[in-house]
């Protein structure tokens, strides 16, 4: 993105747009992707969802709408891809600890850390996103649940191999809850849930009923 200053020349801002859509252009494949993806993601960022704009991606990673409308049918389709894209950056995976408690805490803080670095995904929670994208709500849940289902899953298999918890923990409820308790969270009040919080989930809910004899 160029930042142009208000006492910049026309001239001089027609040249630096000019090379913008020219190194755009010499991009190919997953890097012009990529900066599409940084751009429509600074967008969102800066102006929330009902401000964020194809054309104004455009211009602001030097290219042309036609060039994002080639890989995504709307900005609904973008923001989304913008979205998973930024998740990325913050990978949810906890190694093996040796003990489920500290697992289980190392996963919600990293989630903690995924939830507020896209705190701008939380603008897609509005009426003008779900009437844009025919399939906004499954698309978003895919997005927003990226990789924590797995972990989770991966933390609860590797508990009851150690026999910390019994196997029935691998079925949901439980398996699902706490992923299901931080997502609400998150929602709702536009930001994770605080420390003090986290370790009573853990504490007071998921381990008693992960170690809880099954019910018939």
């Amino acid at each position: 993105m160029y930042l142009l200053c208000p006492l910049m020349s026309q001239d001089a801002r027609m040249h630096l747009n000019r090379q913008g859509f020219q190194m755009a252009e010499r991009r190919r494949g997953d890097d012009l992707e990529g900066a599409l993806l940084d751009a429509a993601w600074i967008e969102l960022t800066n102006k929330g969802y009902s401000g964020l704009t194809m054309e104004g991606v455009a211009e602001s990673a030097g290219t042309s709408r036609p060039v994002i409308a080639r890989r995504w049918s709307g900005k609904a389709e973008l923001a989304v891809a913008a979205l998973r894209r930024k998740m990325a950056e913050y990978p949810l995976d906890v190694p093996d600890r040796g003990d489920l408690r500290t697992e289980l805490l190392e996963f919600l803080d990293r989630a903690s850390l995924r939830a507020i670095g896209i705190a701008a995904a939380f603008s897609l929670l509005s009426n003008e996103y779900f009437s844009d994208a025919q399939s906004g709500p499954k698309a978003l849940h895919e997005a927003l649940t990226r990789g924590e289902l797995e972990v989770e899953n991966e933390i609860l298999r590797r508990a009851v191999a150690r026999q910390e918890v019994r196997s029935s923990a691998l079925e949901p409820p439980v398996s699902t809850l706490l992923g299901d308790l931080f997502r609400h969270h998150a929602i709702m009040n536009f930001a994770p849930p605080s420390e003090d919080l986290r370790r009573a989930w853990v504490d007071a809910i998921i381990l008693p009923l992960a170690r809880a004899e099954p019910s018939h």
